[in-house]
């Protein structure tokens, strides 16, 4: 007899092991190169490059750069790049190879629905919501001390109480406007003969351009607005170009006024302040933990597979093409912008806007801002498309209300998971510190990558016979080593990190077990077990 439709299904042991370890069906598209294909291949490598460049590049370099190298790893900042590139580019195959076989919304839900069951897929799913809901956060927060910087620039000066979270300490520097206190830079000040003590002082309340900016994007994207391929290069080129800028500015200073480079980097990796992850080496791979972050943005290239022209030849091209191409022009700016100030007077949410004023080249300050706005303002917009398409594919399978998966009758969108998640963004960027966010993104970021690598692993194992357009090189080793170093740089970040992490678990799974368990329709189609079935081992 099957389960009821209509309410809650059964809550029987037999059926609830069942329904723990049920698995998706892989779509039919996937299964064979021969079946119709609802979406047209019309991207090379070139737009994959593209188009991965354009999701990773945001707020991670914009704004991270300072953050992690005044307060964890100093100049070193750039092997914090190198460490999390590599360990980014791990787990960037095996999205490659589970999009290829699996091009459905839901990133990587849909993944763990396919390979370890209904209850892992809730973890992920719950775990992306983490990603990419609080990346909206955290990167409207850098949105909006760019956006703050220009207007000052032309004469407009907003209350520091309202560009900043609450309870955020803030202090005015002569000739750079508002930064959040830190001990570092209190000791760097200090050294100049200066005391944090006797400069402005102001608390924050709310950060209203990050409300502003995440509100905007979302009510375009209720209106169903979309970022064409072309439009995409174009972005691309401009921030890209912009960061190129400021490269060359600050290596032709640099070159001219040596002593301040040996001045800024003595000593290169500053000595450890007697706990793990406050500078030294384990300043460096925390560092690497938490920057991880300037990475996200590649899985819009591995979703693509059903789209590029050649997965099999382009994927792994676009995705390793842009993470490269990335990784070195984030140390080049890391090294320009460490050299050119010191990194206790990073930990500011527009550090390039300050390597700019360091160097002394004004004219460069309008372009690296417009280039940081326009940049940082695709991303927002990617990862509330992203987060309202989560929300949406889990109310589809029943694991998250219906009204989530509502469509706009005039737009097709769906507005409410939009709305939603817009507001949640708002909200965090409104009254949640950075170094919050960045953390909670980077743990509950790495945690749903070893997930997908160890899909790709399961997969292998459980379905061996399924078509693979890209394949994963070198399995087991390849996507164990991903499993691996994204672990040890989950180990290096903060034990409040791990707490938060556990907390947002637990938090998601009392909401599954009282609410998705007992809706999805994955559990609507298992049948009632009978008595002699009604044991985990029948």
């Amino acid at each position: 007899m099957p389960a009821p439709t209509g309410g809650k299904c059964e809550t029987r042991l037999g059926s609830l092991w069942q329904r723990f370890f049920r698995l998706r069906h892989v779509p039919k598209s996937a299964r064979s190169r021969d079946t119709p294909n609802p979406l047209r291949r019309v991207l090379g490598a070139p737009e994959l490059i593209a188009l991965g460049v354009g999701g990773i590049i945001g707020a991670g370099i914009y704004v991270l750069t300072g953050a992690v190298a005044s307060q964890h790893a100093g100049p070193a900042v750039c092997l914090s790049f190198v460490l999390s590139g590599s360990s980014c580019a791990l787990a960037a195959l095996c999205y490659a190879e589970l999009a290829s076989m699996i091009p459905a919304a839901g990133s990587a839900y849909v993944y763990a629905y396919a390979t370890m069951g209904e209850a892992m897929a809730w973890t992920i799913g719950w775990s992306l919501v983490l990603e990419y809901l609080f990346t909206v956060g955290l990167v409207s927060i850098g949105w909006s001390g760019y956006f703050s910087s220009l207007l000052r620039d032309i004469g407009i000066l907003l209350p520091p109480e309202w560009t900043a979270p609450y309870g955020t300490h803030l202090v005015q520097l002569p000739g750079q406007g508002w930064v959040i206190a830190t001990g570092e830079l209190a000791q760097w000040l200090r050294g100049h003969g200066v005391h944090m003590e006797d400069l402005p002082q102001a608390s924050g309340w709310v950060n209203v351009p990050a409300v502003a900016i995440v509100l905007s994007l979302s009510a375009l994207l209720v209106l169903g607005i979309r970022e064409s391929a072309t439009l995409n290069t174009a972005i691309v080129l401009f921030k890209t170009g912009a960061l190129l800028c400021f490269v060359a500015a600050a290596f032709r200073y640099l070159t001219t006024h040596p002593e301040v480079w040996h001045q800024n980097w003595d000593p290169f990796v500053p000595p450890n302040r007697g706990e793990f992850g406050q500078f030294g080496w384990s300043g460096v791979l925390r560092g690497a933990g938490m920057i991880f972050f300037a990475y996200l943005g590649f899985d819009v290239v591995s979703t693509a597979g059903q789209e590029a022209k050649n997965p099999q030849r382009d994927l792994p091209i676009g995705i390793l093409g842009s993470l490269s191409l990335c990784t070195i022009l984030y140390v080049l700016v890391a090294i320009a912008l460490t050299g050119a100030v010191h990194y206790s007077r990073l930990a500011v949410p527009d550090p390039i806007a300050v390597g700019v004023e360091a160097i002394g080249a004004r004219w460069l300050a309008p372009v690296v801002k417009l280039g940081a706005i326009s940049g940082i303002s695709s991303v927002i917009l990617v990862f509330l498309l992203g987060q309202s398409r989560i929300f949406w594919a889990m109310a589809e399978d029943g694991l998250l209300p219906p009204h989530l998966a509502r469509i706009h009758p005039r737009f097709q969108t769906p507005y409410v998971a939009t709305v939603v998640s817009g507001v949640a963004g708002a909200l965090l960027g409104a009254f949640c510190p950075i170094l919050v966010l960045n953390e909670l993104v980077s743990i509950g970021t790495l945690f749903a990558f070893i997930l997908v690598c160890l899909g790709v692993l399961i997969l292998r194992h459980t379905q061996p016979e399924l078509p693979r357009p890209f394949r994963v090189p070198w399995v087991p080793w390849l996507p164990l080593a991903g499993v691996g170093i994204c672990f040890l740089q989950m180990v290096s970040l903060p034990a409040r990190a791990w707490a938060r992490l556990i907390l947002w678990l637990i938090l998601g799974w009392a909401l599954y077990l009282g609410y998705g368990i007992h809706r999805s329709k994955a559990c609507q189609e298992l049948p009632a077990p009978s008595p002699k079935s009604a044991s985990p081992g029948a």
